[in-house]
């Protein structure tokens, strides 16, 4: 009972506790206020001066988003060149070979977007160079790009009347030196003490105890789990992600896990108050959020632990939960919990098989991610929220007759079309590849065979899951489906890439539109957007939006699944 309760209610409480002063922290670094890194400013100049970038050069909307753009599509190119030919290069202990085209395209796609979806095992896939100088790399620069655009927005929401929004070079670097660095290098440590490997040394031959000899893999694991974690990220060393003993060894390791997933996602909200001096906002939107994740949780953990309702019959042990697909050092609670939170944070690393969950808990992480506004990944969590906001505000100022203002601004036609599209973009690429994969795979039904563990309702939930997964930059799979082939790389490489950046660059736009309007002083005929009432409809606005866009899917996968075993 205490072990659950470890794994539920007090790391949550721990880490709100410990994001308040980080959200502080992260405002005082995209305010350029002096701060506890502020020691790094020498180290900032000298990559400032080697990129030949100004940091006091103020950004448009535009520049910032294709600066942005830039970025990813350079850093693009140098993990497709190093995937290929990696089997050439050093630290390649183990002899892994490259990657083929079509892998190596959707693995710099998937760990560009912060989404981190493996087609491919950790051991055999890519090697100890490519994991440090593409994986890893990645997992801060993803988590530094979002973090980046949000610094940009919260600049936007807090300017009077201007055309600008920061530097986004400034926002990236210090996002990587004074956050992620830092918080990377302690969560390092402690996963190094607790027993995860830190080593540039190949297979290890070990005896087991009937007497055979195994080869366990190793590598410079501490380093890389850290940052997948606190950025969001969720790309495994091992291919069996956070289920890996040496990845995740102990129950404290698991727990921390969970809180570091949450710690920069939370601070974010909290540093969006500290930022625009708006506390009751941010505190509203933070408990909109902190009930939708715990409910998710309470849903996972209940679902779990009542077991299997088919296999109760044999007489099998069920008291531990449904232990299908999860580790018995973890047990159903602690990996019903990480599911909630990994989809809830866009982190995507996993600690047993989601495809062996129950049908509602499979509802939840869907849920999770087809909302996509609960916490989100770093950065991006609110921007997504930011979106419903807007819409809120537009709706709410209808119905009661007032003018719809936010902060100020007030919002108009350009905006809400923008705020509309990127609303529906995020399902119909999700259900536009559903359905045209859905349509293979009737018209050919060899296919089944060929990329689906379970037909009937499970299968399509397979099928549902990748894109869903990969629309919300997550990276968590049903791993049932066998997702590595030219098809699969490629149409999700799409997805990934389309909801990322079409969604950064509408949200950017917005705010930038926002940002060069005449501000307007608050009146009696302004619209409160930092109380409960507000609150409550931004909430209900979500899940409208949610509901109606998704339930008729989710009533052919999980929700038939769960009538049919009752």
């Amino acid at each position: 009972m205490n072990k659950e309760l470890m794994t539920g209610l007090i790391p949550l409480f721990a880490v709100i506790i410990a994001s308040y002063p980080l959200g502080r922290h992260l405002a005082n670094v995209y305010t350029g206020e002096k701060n506890w890194m502020s020691f790094m400013s020498p180290i900032e100049r000298f990559i400032y001066k080697l990129a030949g970038i100004d940091p006091k050069e103020e950004m448009t909307w535009k520049h910032f988003l294709r600066s942005l753009l830039i970025c990813n599509l350079f850093w693009f190119f140098w993990g497709i060149l190093l995937l290929l030919i990696q089997g050439i290069l050093p630290l390649n202990p183990d002899g892994n070979s490259g990657q083929s085209l079509h892998l190596a395209l959707n693995t710099c796609v998937s760990f560009l977007v912060n989404a981190n979806l493996q087609h491919y095992s950790g051991e055999s896939g890519v090697t100890y160079f490519s994991q440090l100088f593409v994986i890893m790399l990645f997992q801060f620069l993803a988590a530094a790009t979002g973090m980046a655009a949000m610094a940009g927005i919260m600049k936007a929401m807090l300017t009077k009347c201007g055309k600008t929004i920061g530097n986004f070079w400034v926002y990236l670097v210090s996002s990587i030196t004074r956050v992620l660095l830092p918080l990377t290098l302690i969560m390092a440590c402690f996963l190094i003490l607790d027993g995860v490997p830190m080593t540039f040394e190949g297979k290890k031959e070990v005896t087991t105890l009937e007497g055979n000899k195994q080869f366990i893999s190793q590598g410079p694991v501490a380093a890389i789990v850290a940052i997948k974690q606190l950025g969001t990220n969720g790309g495994g060393f091992y291919g069996a992600n956070a289920a890996h003993p040496l990845e995740n060894p102990t129950f404290l390791s698991n727990t921390v896990s969970c809180m570091s997933m949450l710690l920069l996602p939370m601070s974010f909200v909290f540093a969006l108050g500290f930022y625009l001096k708006k506390k009751k906002f941010a505190f509203s939107v933070f408990t909109v959020m902190l009930v939708a994740l715990i409910i998710g949780i309470a849903v996972t953990v209940s679902t779990e632990r009542l077991g299997n309702p088919n296999i109760s019959f044999m007489g099998i042990d069920q008291s531990g939960g449904a232990m299908e697909g999860k580790e018995s050092r973890l047990g159903a609670s602690a990996t019903a919990q990480w599911s909630a939170i990994t989809t809830a944070t866009s982190n995507g690393s996993v600690n047993g098989m989601h495809d062996s969950m129950m049908p509602l808990s499979g509802l939840v992480t869907l849920l999770n991610m087809q909302v996509n506004s609960w916490f989100g990944g770093v950065g991006v969590g609110f921007m997504n929220y930011y979106v419903f906001i807007i819409i809120a505000v537009f709706i709410s100022g209808l119905m009661v007759g007032r003018t719809p203002e936010f902060l100020g601004k007030k919002i108009e036609a350009k905006e809400m079309k923008i705020a509309i599209m990127l609303a529906l973009l995020h399902p119909f690429l999700i259900l536009t590849s559903v359905a045209v994969t859905s349509w293979m795979i009737v018209r050919n039904p060899e296919l089944s065979a060929q990329w689906l563990a379970n037909p009937s309702f499970h299968g399509f939930t397979e099928i549902l899951y990748e894109y869903t997964s990969s629309a919300a930059n997550n990276g968590s799979g049903f791993e049932g489906l066998k997702d590595s082939s030219i098809y699969w790389n490629i149409s999700c490489a799409i997805v990934l890439a389309a909801s990322r950046f079409l969604s950064i660059g509408g949200q950017i736009a917005i705010a930038g539109l926002l940002a060069g309007k005449q501000f307007i002083p608050e009146s009696v005929g302004t619209l409160k957007t930092d109380t409960s009432t507000f609150a409550l409809m931004t909430f209900v606005v979500i899940l409208i939006i949610a509901a109606l866009s998704f339930f008729p899917v989710l009533t052919l996968g999980p929700l038939a699944e769960y009538v049919t075993i009752k």
